[in-house]
């Protein structure tokens, strides 16, 4: 089936959307705010026992409570949600940044288990792990030719940590097999991808979601950066669907003086709680620039409001997604788990950012889709604010509420990137995959290839470009790249970078043609 070029965006933008749902959260309640006391709950639960004793077919009732759990929280707002236990677990660990296995990245390719490449000084890089290996056993279960679910892989070879697990290997490279015993420890989940140089004097941080560990990880970046020279600073929210407030908020005071308000919450009964910056802050005075695009959520415009609205620094890029509204996540005893919206929560200026969802979940979602449609992304007079929400920074600056951060420098996104199109696919899953295939055919290719010699072959070769356009036909994605052949081949060049260099490789490649840096370079000078 031949996909259209038409929808491309929407449909990969609608993925980065999907963590949306879960950010903004404020710290987890295990008290029970479900016994059943009104009529309303006892004629649910009476309900609930007469299908389980009296209904004239087997049911299973847990099913009719998840999906009376979700209608009843379809009726709230967008970001009120249910978490089943079969994902919940995955979400906790996903926000805890950090679980105990092996510490391999992997790609089920064809039939068998493939190693993208071992965790830097992790369990399966100490054990001589090399990226291209197949794990063909974890212990006595079989991993290959089995068609094994994500889950399934995950709990092979997960476990408890100092735990021994015995992989059998097949080496491509030397056509043999071999066992190896690797000792199970804890594998860190990055929030913060990359804390590099841009020039000098300026650094740069990219925070991907924020988690448990988002704060330290900063810190240890921004103390790296200072000690090399960093006397400005980009925070990179790009894509960011948010997390843990508390996180946002502690950057945030790294960044502000003394008492300047950072946000302020209100609940239901109209208890306000206002969060001020304190004297601990490691950056109050160099100058800072933020980027956000159509996918920055929740924690993320957090932080841009309170940098915006304290005239603090520099928003650049487009307008955020517009998630205003905080969560509490609540625990059953099954395992599952439901967000429920507890508060609102306010930038300093007094904006409320949340977008309206008075037409429903599903329009709700579709109003970033529809950006494109309206000319948003392109044009900086096609974004629609309202006069009614028209708030002033402390210096007179005129901000707006009412559905995202407005930035201060708009950047469309054809500049950013060339054909839109042809950029989601570029930062999507496909180009991982391309990349692995490539260097499994031969890796010799690149072996003990310093990485100046490996950017200036990339850059003369046209080779992996004719091979990316084929896999895309032949995947039945009729994309033509020949317009955007210099995005391409930066962005599969980047990705042959990461996957034999690693990540702050990816970025200084990725970061040298990116507009909205280009913008805060030249508007530094």
């Amino acid at each position: 089936m031949k996909t259209n070029i038409k929808y491309l965006p929407i449909l990969l933008g609608a993925t980065l959307a999907v963590g949306f749902a879960l950010g903004g959260l404020l710290n987890s309640s295990n008290e029970n705010y479900f016994s059943a006391t009104s009529t309303s709950k006892t004629k649910l639960n009476k309900l609930i026992d007469f299908i389980d004793n009296e209904y004239v077919d087997e049911v299973n009732t847990d099913s009719i409570v998840d999906i009376t759990v979700d209608n009843i929280l379809g009726q709230l707002d967008p970001h009120s949600v249910y978490v089943p236990p079969s994902e919940q677990a995955q979400v906790a660990e996903n926000m805890k940044g950090d679980f105990v296995g092996i510490g391999v990245n992997f790609y089920m390719y064809k039939d068998s288990l493939a190693i993208i490449k071992p965790v830097e000084n992790g369990p399966s890089a100490k054990a001589g792990i090399k990226a291209g290996d197949r794990i063909l056993y974890a212990g006595k279960t079989k991993l290959y030719g089995r068609k094994l679910s994500s889950d399934s892989l995950f709990s092979s070879l997960k476990g408890e940590q100092g735990s021994v697990v015995e992989l059998t290997i097949y080496r491509k490279s030397e056509q043999k097999k071999i066992k190896v015993k690797i000792k199970r420890d804890v594998i860190p989940l990055k929030s913060v991808d990359v804390a590099v140089l841009l020039d000098q004097n300026t650094g740069y941080i990219k925070i991907n979601r924020f988690a448990e560990t988002t704060f330290e990880e900063f810190k240890i970046g921004l103390t790296k950066l200072k000690k090399e020279g960093a006397k400005s600073l980009v925070i990179d929210l790009r894509d960011n669907g948010g997390g843990y407030m508390d996180e946002a908020i502690e950057i945030a005071d790294e960044l502000l003086k003394d008492k300047q308000l950072i946000v302020f919450t209100k609940s239901k009964k109209g208890n306000v709680k206002k969060t001020y910056a304190t004297k601990k802050g490691e950056f109050e005075n160099g100058n800072v620039f933020v980027l956000i695009n159509e996918n920055s959520a929740s924690a993320s415009e957090i932080l841009a409001g309170a940098i915006q609205d304290n005239d603090r620094g520099t928003i650049v890029g487009r307008r955020s997604f517009g998630k205003g509204l905080v969560q509490r996540e609540m625990d059953f005893n099954d395992g599952s788990a439901v967000r429920l919206t507890v508060a609102r929560y306010y930038t300093p200026t007094g904006r409320s950012i949340q977008k309206s969802y008075s037409k429903g979940n599903e329009e709700y979602f579709k109003e970033s889709e529809s950006r494109f449609e309206k000319g948003e992304l392109y044009e900086k007079d096609s974004i629609k604010v309202v006069d009614s929400l028209k708030f002033k920074t402390p210096k007179g600056k005129i901000v707006y509420g009412g559905g995202g951060i407005v930035p201060d420098i708009f950047i469309p996104i054809e500049v950013e990137h060339g054909d839109v199109n042809v950029v989601y696919l570029m930062q999507s899953g496909i180009v991982g995959n391309f990349v692995f295939e490539q260097l499994d055919q031969d890796r010799s290719v690149f072996k003990g290839l310093p990485y100046v010699d490996f950017v200036s072959k990339m850059n003369a070769s046209n080779l992996y470009f004719s091979q990316f356009q084929k896999k895309l036909y032949k995947n039945g994605l009729e994309i033509n790249l020949t317009n955007s052949k210099a995005i391409v081949k930066r962005y599969l060049m980047a990705e042959f970078a990461r996957q034999l260099y690693g990540e702050t490789s990816y970025y200084e490649i990725v970061l040298k043609e990116d507009a909205m840096v280009k913008a805060v370079l030249k508007g530094k000078k």
